[in-house]
């Protein structure tokens, strides 16, 4: 499988291909609106948390290389996740990662939106990404592209559990603000770019093909008794919290 840079395969659509994010987003709120209220206040409450255990399951939710990525949502499915125990599905996260995050690039590269931590002067949860950060434009989130994306296909390929799925993939995106990286409007648009690209990727046979073969995975790994490895009690209850 080629990868576009160490660590990150190719996705299933052509480079250029996604939904065109400019095409379907509202610019980000301008100075002085309501809405940029909105996501002052967001980003207020959220510094509360900063140390506390719903930090520490954002600092986990920064994570997006894999194999860490992968246990994301082993909790919501009630299985682990795995090249072992899933292959192809541990595959199909692993691509749909790059055609979700892509999807926002053209927004970011116009907007270049600032980023809370830029504009609030207090700690973000990964300090080791910040100069990284500080080049890549806020609006809309990758982080919550990605983290919506994987919910829904992962709600998909686990009916059963779908209540439970997206709930996480919400609280996925959710850590972006709590980890003082992404405003609210950020997260919300991130995650309909997130949908936009999921709706386009079921006119791709090859990632049909990998979804249903993840179903199956889903269903024999949970026969076999591959449970999470995290601790599932503590995760549920950090998320309690906001």
């Amino acid at each position: 499988m080629p990868e576009i840079r160490p660590g990150y395969l190719a996705g299933y659509m052509q480079m250029g291909s996604a939904p065109n994010s400019l095409a379907i987003l509202p610019p980000p709120p301008a100075a002085g609106s309501a809405a940029q209220a909105r996501d002052d206040a967001s980003a207020k409450a959220a510094v509360a948390l900063n140390g506390g255990p719903r930090w520490s399951v954002a600092v986990q939710d920064a994570e997006l290389k894999f194999p860490a990525a992968a246990e994301t949502f082993s909790c919501a499915l009630g299985v682990k996740v795995s090249p072992e125990t899933t292959p192809r599905l541990y595959t199909l996260l692993r691509r749909t990662l790059v055609d979700n995050g892509l999807s926002t690039y053209p927004t970011k590269t116009k907007f270049q939106r600032a980023r809370p931590f830029m504009v609030n002067n207090t700690p973000m949860c990964t300090p080791q990404d910040e100069a990284e950060l500080r080049k890549d434009g806020s609006y809309p989130s990758g982080h919550s592209a990605i983290g919506w994306g994987w919910a829904l296909i992962l709600a998909e390929a686990a009916p059963d559990r779908a209540t439970e799925v997206l709930h996480r993939g919400r609280a996925f995106t959710q850590s972006r603000v709590v980890c003082n990286v992404h405003w609210l409007s950020d997260t919300e648009e991130g995650r309909m770019m997130g949908a936009a690209t999921v709706a386009k990727l079921h006119d791709n046979a090859d990632f049909r093909a990998d979804l249903e073969a993840a179903k199956a995975e889903i269903v024999a790994a949970r026969a076999a008794g591959h449970a999470p490895t995290r601790d599932c009690a503590a995760e549920t209850a950090a998320l309690a919290n906001g």
